[in-house]
Parts: C-alpha cells; sequence; structure tokens
C-alpha cells in the first residue's frame, strides 16, 4: 500500500460554527431570533443564544499552531486555522491531509445539541436546531458533494419532533445523527426506557447510524486538580467505554438488526479486553442479572452494530480479529488537538503491518462510506480522483506549515517551569465560562 492507492475517509471531524451559519436558512418571521456573533473588549468572538453568551467559539481549534501554543485556546476566528470554520478553507485542508470524505460533530452548539436543549423556549429551539441543520447538510456538506457525510442533531428533548426531524433530515440525503451517549445525565429518559423506541424504529427503518460522542453526556473525570493533563488527555477517549457497555446492553439492538451506533472519537485499542470483559460477564452473572442476547455473546452483538474509530492505534490494528474487521474506521479529528494533520496518510501508512490490501481499504475508508450510506465515489466522478495522492495534488498552494498565533505568558520573575495539571486547563475554562450568560450587548461589535 502507498499513498498512491490509499483512500481515507474519517468519521469524527468538527467545525466552528462560521458567523453566517443562520443567514440563509431562517424564514423571515424567525429572523429575530437569529443568533449573532459579537466581539467582546477583549476581543473574543462568541455566539448569543437566547440572549445569552454560549462558550468558547475556538475551544481546542488549534490545529495548524505550533504545538507549544495548544494550550493556549483560540478566542477569536482570526486565532485559527481558516480551515476550522471556512468549507472552502476546509476542503483545502482535507486535500493537503489527503482525506476523502469527513464526517463533523458541531462545537459551540455541543456535540449532541446540548445548547439547544438548554433554551427556555423550546419552539425556538426546534426552529434554530432545524435551521441548523439544513445549513449542516446543504451548506457545509452541499458546497462540495462526495466530501462532508451529513450528520444532523435531533431535539430529543422531544421524541416525536425528533423522530420527524429524522424522517426530514433522511430526505435530504442525511444517514447519521449526534446523540447523547447518556441521555440521562440530560434529564432525559435512559436508553433502556421504552420512551426511545420511536428513535430506534426510525433509525432502523431508514439506516441512520446513532454517533454517540466522546463527553456527550459522561465526561472523562480529572483524577485531582494537582494531576498533570497528559492525565486526562491519555483517558479521554477510553471514557466513552461505561456508556459502550450501556449501549452493548439495549435490547433494542436485538429487535433491529441493522440498528448502528458509532462510538465517535472513542479509540479501538481498550476493545478486546473490553468485549473479553462483557462475554464473561454475561456467562458469569447471567443467572441472576436476567440478561439476554438472544442466542449470541455480547461480543457478537457489538460486532453486528457498533463502529469504532482510530487516529494511531497501532496496537489495536494488530488485534484487528479481535475487533472485527468491519467495525473499525479511521478518524482525523480536525481541528482539535489531537489531529495529526497534514500527516494523517504518511502515520496511516506506518500503521498497517500485517494488514492485507482488503483489511486496509475497509479501516480507511470501506466502512464508513458503507456505514453512513455515502457515495463518496459516485459523487466524486470515479475512485481514481479519490486517492490521498490525487488529492494532495490539488493542494500544492497549501501551506501547512506551522503558525504561531502568541504563545502562553512569560514566565514571571523567579517562576520556574513546571507540568500543566487539570487544575491549570480547570481555571481557563471557568475564566471562559464566566463571561458566559446574559449581558448587555448594546456597546458590542459584530465579529467581522
Amino acid at each position: 500500500m502507498n499513498i498512491e492507492d490509499l483512500i481515507i475517509a474519517s468519521v469524527d471531524d468538527h467545525i466552528v460554527e462560521p458567523p453566517t451559519m443562520f443567514d440563509q436558512h431562517l424564514s423571515v418571521q424567525h429572523k429575530a431570533i437569529k443568533p449573532r456573533v459579537l466581539k467582546d473588549k477583549n476581543g473574543a468572538d462568541f455566539w448569543l443564544f437566547e440572549g445569552r453568551r454560549a462558550g468558547n467559539i475556538g475551544l481546542n481549534a488549534v490545529v495548524g499552531r505550533m504545538r507549544e501554543e495548544y494550550g493556549c485556546e483560540p478566542i477569536s476566528f482570526e486565532q485559527m486555522r481558516k480551515g476550522a470554520w471556512d468549507i472552502h478553507a476546509r476542503i483545502e485542508d482535507m486535500n493537503a491531509n489527503g482525506i476523502l470524505a469527513s464526517l463533523n460533530f458541531p462545537s459551540v452548539v455541543k456535540f449532541d445539541g446540548e445548547l439547544f436543549h438548554q433554551f427556555q423556549d423550546k419552539q425556538n429551539a426546534l426552529i434554530l436546531l432545524r435551521a441548523y441543520n439544513d445549513w449542516h447538510i446543504d451548506e457545509w456538506c452541499g458546497s462540495y458533494p462526495g466530501r462532508n457525510i451529513p450528520n444532523a442533531l435531533v431535539p430529543y428533548w422531544d421524541i416525536n419532533e425528533t423522530v420527524k426531524e429524522v424522517k426530514r433530515v433522511v430526505a435530504k440525503g442525511c444517514h447519521a445523527i449526534s446523540f447523547s451517549d447518556n441521555p440521562a445525565l440530560r434529564g432525559q429518559p435512559s436508553i433502556h426506557d421504552a420512551h426511545w423506541e420511536p428513535l430506534w424504529k426510525v433509525c432502523a427503518d431508514n439506516n441512520v447510524v446513532i454517533n454517540i460522542h466522546i463527553g456527550s453526556g459522561a465526561a472523562a473525570p480529572h483524577a485531582s486538580m494537582a494531576s498533570p493533563i497528559d492525565a486526562w488527555i491519555t483517558t479521554m477517549p477510553i471514557s466513552i467505554v461505561n456508556s459502550a457497555a450501556d449501549w452493548l446492553w439495549l435490547d433494542a439492538l436485538q429487535r433491529y438488526p441493522n440498528l448502528r451506533i458509532a462510538l465517535s472519537e472513542g479509540g479501538v485499542g481498550w476493545i478486546p479486553y473490553f468485549l473479553e470483559r462483557a462475554d464473561f460477564t454475561y456467562e458469569h452473572h447471567r443467572a441472576w442479572t436476567h440478561s439476554n442476547f438472544g442466542g449470541k455473546k455480547p461480543s457478537e452483538v457489538f460486532r453486528e452494530h457498533f463502529l469504532t474509530c482510530f487516529i494511531d492505534d497501532r496496537f489495536g490494528l494488530k488485534n484487528l480479529d479481535e475487533i472485527g474487521e468491519d467495525n473499525i474506521a479511521y478518524e482525523c479529528d480536525y481541528p482539535h488537538s489531537d489531529s495529526v494533520w497534514p500527516d494523517s496518510a504518511e502515520l496511516l501508512l506506518a500503521q498497517f503491518d500485517g494488514l492485507t490490501r482488503a483489511q486496509i481499504d475497509k479501516v480507511t475508508h470501506q466502512n464508513a462510506l458503507r456505514i453512513y450510506n455515502f457515495d463518496a465515489f459516485g459523487m466524486m466522478g470515479g475512485r481514481e480522483k479519490c486517492t490521498a495522492a490525487a488529492l494532495r495534488a490539488q493542494a500544492a498552494h497549501v501551506s501547512t506549515a506551522p503558525v504561531s498565533y502568541g504563545g502562553p505568558a512569560p514566565l514571571a520573575p523567579g517562576e520556574v517551569q513546571r507540568p500543566v495539571t487539570s487544575g491549570d486547563i480547570a481555571k481557563m475554562f471557568a475564566a471562559v465560562s464566566l463571561a458566559d450568560g446574559e449581558l448587555d450587548v448594546s456597546e458590542l461589535e459584530p465579529a467581522e
């Protein structure tokens, strides 16, 4: 395998929502509720939703920065790579990285659209959520057919509207939704409640994948505020494990054979033991827990229903048989700090020892395109236009050199450099959150 043959589809990337997101997707009577992007006195760009300031606009959009500056979260569009929020620049960056297709999650409105769930006026929330989906499907994904896999939000505070929205976006060609990994932590019923049966049915009937992204309900805990932040970053992907177990025991998987769950940004190296433990638990405890997998092992059910993804995971790929070669896809995680842009192709090729050509094709693009019902080759006019080499040939003009946007504050006299801790990052996020909430916007300027 070489770069001339390699085709890459990423099932986990992110969008920093652009200021123009709602401009073309709200009717005249709804223009009054259109959220705006403003700039505060410190130069920070922020969204105003329902009269309240939303979180840090450039949270973790650090791709393309010097790595020494990764901990300095961008506060304005000017402090991040344009591909984070501009679809035209994003396609250029995808080309430079050799990425054919990408599935993207929101940022400011949260991975599962949680921001809309917090609205006091749920009718306005529904209108804006639909407008987000129209922008995402028609504008972000529709501007370059074959390049971005649509991924819709659903108003899961209302199950009837959720079912309607799934049917509406399917009619627009979208076969993926982003959902909470644990809606019980969002004040909604557990996934094991009959409340969700209409959602399972509409997704199964329409081949819609349910994406549950890390941090979309459950969150990776910090060991302590004194712990090096590296410890938290290390365990962040694996934090999906509790939710993975919860979903694996979902009895709807037995009623709907084609229901698909994607563990987004969760990694794969931990899965062999997870499946071994699930099988042991079922065999050892089912006599008193009354679990029922319909005559199958939990590991078999996992391989029939779950999609996982990896960035750099040699151990996981070496144990492909234990995970399932039809269950793994690649993720780029652009523009987050874990992203290996613009070197995805080279780092992928270095992980393929012992894999067959058929297995490589599955984990790099075939599984993703099949499961998300996305005909990238057809929309792009043929496979030969989709390889990493062919795409990079279109990006010779794109600079991928690291850029400095201004690093951390210099050390004070006598201060000694020390490891960054969870407490340091918590303080940084707390400073951002203190700016959130209701505010007087009469003297603030619109962002450029």
